[in-house]
């Protein structure tokens, strides 16, 4: 029997069905649920991130669910920092009215963010500020197929997997290239750091034609439950880091009058599709997680958790 605490990852592509398996781990292991998912952070976005419902969130304590702003920076070593106190107040509360813990459960697609608490971040080189600043340039000019092709030719490795739709990674992995003279991805080797508890990675998966249709049934529910008047109401503020993700880009395109809304609309489905593949092959990268079908009965993923915990 393991004398650590356990964390349990629960980690797939978009639209799989992560929240409500982790609440059901939540509710079998008398726990509660950390969210890895950056989009879900900021109040401001609710539809056009898939927050967990009400009922969901009643159903098991939520943590770091539209607990920032847009109009507040928070990187991943931000959310690190946060989560490794949450975490640690949990497992070993000094408040005696904090219910201590011997498992808890962390979902989300955000793997970068997921990693950061399990292995913990990579240590990267200062920038000078100017090189930011004329990549910022490069791209109001020329646009976000300039620094597409500019981070192909530089990190071919990095740029297979990053989201090459988030002007926000494509700046970082270039300046870092700029100043150094060495891919972004070459930096991505840090060693595992030992944390203070034992982790389980649970994959949830299904064929890519089933992540697909999922995806754009997602959409169309996101359409009908308002996100178009959300995504107008942030309008303003679009060039806020928190607003460069998909599901709002191309609403915006739309406002600018350069799609139509058939058009955007479409432009979301497409996007979050190639977001889902870019997650997958995060993911795959991690051969400790371990895989089931998106129909799996979570009491069978309760048992394996139970198992490989007894070990």
């Amino acid at each position: 029997m393991r004398n650590k605490p356990l964390l349990v990852c629960v980690v797939g592509p978009t639209a799989i069905g992560k929240t409500s398996l982790a609440i059901e781990l939540a509710n079998a292991f008398n726990t509660e649920i950390i969210s890895a998912d950056s989009r879900q952070f900021y109040k401001e976005m609710s539809i056009g991130t898939a927050v967990p419902s009400e009922d969901e969130l009643k159903a098991a304590p939520h943590h770091f669910i539209q607990s920032k702003s847009i109009f507040e920076d928070y990187s991943v070593g931000d959310f690190e920092r946060d989560a490794l106190t949450l975490i640690t107040e949990k497992f070993n509360p000094t408040d005696a009215d904090i219910e201590k813990r011997s498992t808890l459960v962390m979902v989300g697609g955000s793997g970068l963010y997921v990693d950061a608490v399990v292995k913990g971040l990579d240590k990267f080189p200062e920038v000078p500020a100017e090189i930011r600043d004329n990549l910022n340039v490069e791209l109001q000019k020329f646009g976000i197929e300039h620094l597409q092709e500019k981070l192909k030719n530089a990190d071919p490795n990095y740029y297979s997997k990053v989201d090459i739709q988030n002007p926000h990674r494509l700046i970082r992995a270039l300046e870092i290239y700029m100043a150094t003279g060495r891919p972004y991805s070459s930096f991505l080797t840090k060693e595992n750091t030992i944390r203070d508890f034992e982790t389980i990675f649970i994959g949830i998966t299904a064929e890519r034609e089933i992540v697909y249709a999922r995806i754009n049934e997602r959409v169309d529910r996101m359409i009908d439950a308002g996100l178009i008047e959300e995504a107008r109401s942030l309008y303003a503020h679009r060039e806020k880091n928190a607003l460069q993700t998909v599901g709002y880009r191309e609403l915006f395109s739309f406002f600018d009058g350069t799609l139509s809304i058939e058009e955007a609309i479409s432009e979301i489905k497409k996007n979050t599709r190639r977001f889902a593949k870019r997650q997958g092959t995060w993911f795959k990268k991690n051969e400790r997680i371990h895989w089931f079908d998106y129909q799996t009965c979570a009491s069978e993923i309760v048992a394996f958790i139970n198992e490989k915990n007894a070990i």
